[in-house]
């Protein structure tokens, strides 16, 4: 009864202000994976929703290019995005056959082609489609006066439709910003940060500005919560207003039927590669392979490569895996993405920092700028006459797939912005939360995780090629541990029928690591399960039951909190990830099936108040009692 008399009283409010608008329950501004999973998570609770994109395709970057999943742990992270990756193998196995080449090469659904994912993302909406509206070319602009609030709620946006020009207004209960830039909040007034922090703000590695070889093990070391690492001259840790390089991933390939050659792009500028002539025939690179690495080393590969041969020095890449990192994807494409071993690759540091809080008029242009200096790079390595032969002919091997893209001439609709708007939520995330507290053990845990995630912390780098530096600054990757992500970063501050499950709250190093489409995937599942207790309770983003969120995700076999022995398919997973989120198993493993010790029965009385009679019994038997007790308790 609340809700409608809130529902009508909105309304009247929107009638008033004499301007045409469109009504749902959520309005998600952005087509990203995660705004497309929140408005599947929706609509399984019943929820209708309107999903509005800029461009003229949904699925952000699965569908352009980002076909090799950054996920470091295979089942750290399930629910929707587990529905996803089985979609894309059961596709693979439905066109070519169970034991075909396209199987294998997909890896279980975790590698795809940019148009199967497009497809699977198509497929998964149309099966709600009398819930979820897409509507495409809708642009939102930052600009506060595209927003209507009253206090700290927002009625209504206004969007343009790119096809007429005309403004329309969207208004719901619940609004999501499933941007990458973090648009949507921004304009609502949400707090949010650009750029880096310094090491000395939240204590954490890899922070400010730092220089370290790939892949370094080695050099002057630094210990920051117990956890080593090893950076090179010039790291100050300073933070500033540096935003980490984006660039475009390519489905390359090099099969001839299939393959469009690369052509010289009209801005060309011949000088902006230039270096790479040398670092191709010396063998230069980033990698830490480097520190064993002489100038006679270098002077000998020169005459090797004048000869014909390949490269001889340790880590260095031939042909163009000198400036692209491929991952094999099936039907014989590639995932290229910036070759982390090179000075000068497929990213344009420093260029791109202006662009989280650009207009799209300045974004459009830098766009095209990254898309003339990638055909740039690519035509320089297939043609430039100072480069070695037989580097060149390696080189040429490789082009644009034709048949992704086909309406852009099989280049990336759009551009990986890894970093924009980091909004400063109910929870701000660190890189110690994605840390072991110890080693071997779990980073800390967050009980009101909505999802289990691992990758490793990484950035790309801020600044162009620096002399004397042993790579770009910013350019960096930790390894972590699977680690639990809490409510509260996709909650924003000020704004209390938002939510940010893309642009979401953290440091620069933290978000280094949340910012995977895994994840994202899996916060805009939660998202989508908040949005609508929200609207079903009548309450403020940051007062929806925590538990409540978490018994509809572990219902949907969404991980919460990571062990190696528990699948989302057990019968026992529920009440694992239940107890789990407690701290009543704080291993790796639960280890159900063996028999309880006398010490873990007090620790686990002790936690619950539950008094368990002194018998042999397994982990099991001692936890379902527990459970069955404390979880109607809350």
């Amino acid at each position: 009864m609340k809700l409608r008399i809130i529902t009508l009283c909105l309304l009247m409010v929107s009638l008033s202000s004499g301007f045409a608008q469109n009504r749902y329950d959520l309005v998600i501004v952005g087509g990203t994976p995660g705004g497309i999973m929140c408005a599947l998570a929706a609509a399984r609770e019943g929820k209708n929703s309107v999903i509005l994109e800029r461009s003229a395709n949904i699925g952000g970057l699965p569908a352009n290019g980002l076909g090799a999943t950054d996920i470091a742990t295979r089942g750290a992270t399930t629910g929707l995005f587990k529905e996803f990756v089985d979609r894309v193998k059961q596709y693979y196995v439905d066109h070519y056959g169970q034991s075909s080449i396209q199987v294998a090469d997909c890896s279980d659904g975790y590698h795809f082609e940019p148009s199967v994912a497009a497809h699977i993302f198509d497929q998964m909406i149309k099966e709600q489609s009398l819930f979820i509206t897409v509507k495409t070319l809708r642009q939102f602009d930052s600009a506060p006066d595209n927003i209507k609030k009253t206090g700290d709620k927002i009625l209504e946006i206004s969007v343009t439709n790119r096809e007429n020009g005309e403004k329309e207004r969207y208004a719901a209960p619940v609004f999501i910003d499933a941007t990458y830039e973090g648009d949507l909040g921004a304009a609502a007034g949400a707090p949010f940060r650009v750029g880096r922090e310094s090491r000395e703000e939240f204590n954490e590695i890899g922070a400010g500005k730092v220089y370290r070889y790939w892949m370094a093990s080695s050099g002057k070391k630094r210990v920051i919560n117990g956890y080593e690492g090893y950076e090179s001259e010039g790291s100050t840790f300073q933070g500033d207003n540096a935003v980490q390089a984006y660039n475009y991933r390519l489905c390359l390939t090099r099969n001839p039927e299939n393959r469009l050659e690369i052509k010289r792009p009209e801005r060309y500028n011949r000088d902006e590669y230039m270096s790479l002539i040398d670092d191709v025939w010396s063998g230069r690179h980033t990698g830490v392979e480097m520190m064993q690495v002489t100038q006679e080393m270098m002077d000998r590969n020169r005459i090797l490569m004048a000869k014909g041969d390949s490269t001889g020095i340790p880590g260095n890449r031939w042909g163009i895996a000198k400036i692209t990192n491929m991952v094999k994807l099936p039907n014989g494409k590639t995932d290229a993405n910036n070759q982390h071993l090179a000075f000068l690759s497929t990213d344009l540091p420093e260029e791109n920092w202006a662009w989280p809080t650009a207009s799209w008029e300045w974004r459009d242009r830098f766009a095209q700028r990254l898309k003339d200096y990638t055909l740039g790079l690519l035509w320089f390595v297939q043609n430039e006459k100072e480069l070695p032969s037989a580097f060149r002919k390696a080189c040429k091997e490789w082009g644009l797939a034709k048949d992704e893209y086909p309406d852009n001439n099989g280049f990336p609709r759009q551009v990986y912005v890894r970093e924009g708007r980091r909004f400063v939520g109910q929870y701000f995330f660190t890189a110690n939360d994605a840390l072991p507290v110890a080693i071997g053990q779990r980073p800390p845990l967050h009980s009101s995780s909505i999802t289990a995630s691992h990758y490793a912390l990484d950035s790309h780098a801020v600044l162009k090629r620096e002399q004397g530096r042993v790579h770009l600054d910013g350019f960096l990757s930790y390894p972590t541990a699977p680690y639990t992500v809490p409510y509260g970063v996709i909650v924003p501050q000020k704004v209390d029928n938002l939510l940010i499950p893309v642009p979401v709250s953290g440091s620069h190093i933290g978000f280094s690591t949340l910012r995977m489409e895994p994840c994202w995937m899996a916060l805009g599942e939660a998202a989508g399960i908040a949005a609508s207790l929200m609207i079903d309770q009548n309450e403020k983003n940051k007062n929806v039951p925590i538990q409540l969120i978490q018994e509809k995700l572990i219902a949907a076999k969404a991980t919460l909190i990571y062990y190696r022995d528990v699948k989302p398919g057990d019968a026992d997973f529920p009440m694992v990830q239940y107890m789990g989120l407690r701290g009543y198993l704080p291993d790796w493993e639960a280890r159900l099936n063996a028999p309880v010790d006398d010490e873990t029965l007090k620790e686990w009385q002790l936690l619950s108040g539950v008094v368990l009679k002194v018998e042999k019994q397994t982990r099991r038997d001692a936890l379902q009692k527990i459970y069955q007790v404390v979880k109607p308790l809350n």
